[in-house]
């Protein structure tokens, strides 16, 4: 796949950018560089490895789920600015 100058200039345009022409010749020879090593990782043997979803195990984080004590209400609400009936008391947010 080759990289034409028209096809920067229409990229270029596309994301709002005012290339001068010679960036524009900078531009596509990078892109055509960046294309033809990326091609030569086609020329590479593959067959004898076996297709991979993740190149690394994946294992599950996550801790064990089990059942602890929490923390006591009467605790849980000893720095609340309100309360009432054993729960926060918070400001109404819905206007009606």
């Amino acid at each position: 796949m080759k990289i034409t100058r028209n096809d920067v200039e229409k990229v270029a345009l596309l994301s709002r950018l005012d290339m001068p022409e010679t960036e524009l010749e900078t531009f596509t020879g990078q892109l055509n560089a960046i294309l033809e090593y990326a091609d030569s990782l086609n020329k590479v043997d593959t067959s004898a490895i076996q297709p991979t979803a993740h190149v690394l195990p994946l294992k599950n984080v996550m801790r064990p789920d089990a059942v602890k004590t929490s923390l006591p209400r009467e605790l849980a609400l000893s720095n609340a600015p309100e309360q009432e009936d054993g729960y926060f008391k918070v400001p109404k947010i819905i206007e009606g």
